[in-house]
């Protein structure tokens, strides 16, 4: 018995009918874009260096008592929190430096999706970055006792796991929100380093804005968050602070990305 073969007749043509990508695939293919370019891998694997020199130096320097799980854990963040937000804006910048962004709203015409997306990849990279220094920081404290009189002291709680995840996720979308709002990598750049910067330096020299500053200056309001007490005023000037440098121009990027006309 042969098998039967159904044929659509002549002149007829049926819609065929794709599967769009899924979120998490297309955050996999955001992913890939961000570290499969040169800037990007290198950008990473600097961090990872820095985050290891970091460590590196504690070992040797300060007190006996301070050589221990948690301050080199938290000793490798500042590095790491300095070039994340790079990462951030990189991540969102580069289709539009390269103009490979019509490529990519054909693949996937919904851009919000691909604006998540991307947002979604820079948070899973600081959170690599985090596990990097996780890793870092258990060598430098199995190593230290060795060669230094250290504690090696291995408390640490969850709670502050999830403080210096929550400083590093801050930072990589707050670099992605300039991205968003400027799509040019270098003009993103130098204003996420003048901005706050300027704000800072102008709410430390300008006694009118000492209290303003306690609520918008970026540094200040997210570095409690590595060794400061979140009290309900401390999560406040968090939340404020957030609204201006994170939430105002990733709202503004956003939709300059969702009007824009593609080329």
């Amino acid at each position: 018995m042969s098998a039967l073969t159904t044929v659509p007749a002549a002149g007829t043509h049926r819609p065929v009918r794709t599967a769009r990508p899924s979120l998490p695939r297309l955050t996999l293919v955001e992913l890939r874009k961000a570290i499969n370019t040169r800037a990007g891998f290198w950008l990473m694997a600097v961090i990872a260096l820095v985050a290891l020199a970091m460590v590196v130096v504690q070992i040797f320097t300060g007190d006996a008592a301070d050589r221990n799980f948690a301050d080199f854990f938290g000793g490798a963040q500042l590095g790491i929190g300095l070039l994340l937000p790079v990462v951030g804006i990189l991540a969102v910048t580069g289709e539009w430096s390269q103009r490979t962004t019509l490529t990519t709203f054909a693949l996937e015409p919904r851009r919000e999706r691909i604006v998540t997306a991307k947002l979604a990849a820079s948070a899973v990279l600081a959170a690599a970055a985090v596990a990097a220094s996780l890793v870092w920081a258990a060598l430098a404290n199995l190593l230290a006792p060795v060669i230094t009189d250290a504690s090696a002291s291995w408390e640490f709680g969850f709670e502050g796991l999830g403080r210096v995840l929550l400083f590093q996720v801050v930072n990589v979308l707050v670099g992605s929100a300039f991205g968003l709002a400027l799509l040019s990598t270098p003009l993103a750049i130098v204003l996420y380093f003048v901005l706050p910067t300027a704000w800072t330096i102008l709410g430390s020299l300008i006694s009118a804005l000492k209290t303003p500053a306690e609520w918008l200056d970026l540094s200040t309001t997210t570095t409690v968050l590595l060794d400061g007490e979140l009290t309900g005023e401390a999560w406040g000037q968090l939340g404020t602070s957030l609204a201006l440098w994170l939430a105002l121009p990733l709202v503004l990027g956003t939709m300059r990305v969702l009007r824009s006309e593609v080329k």
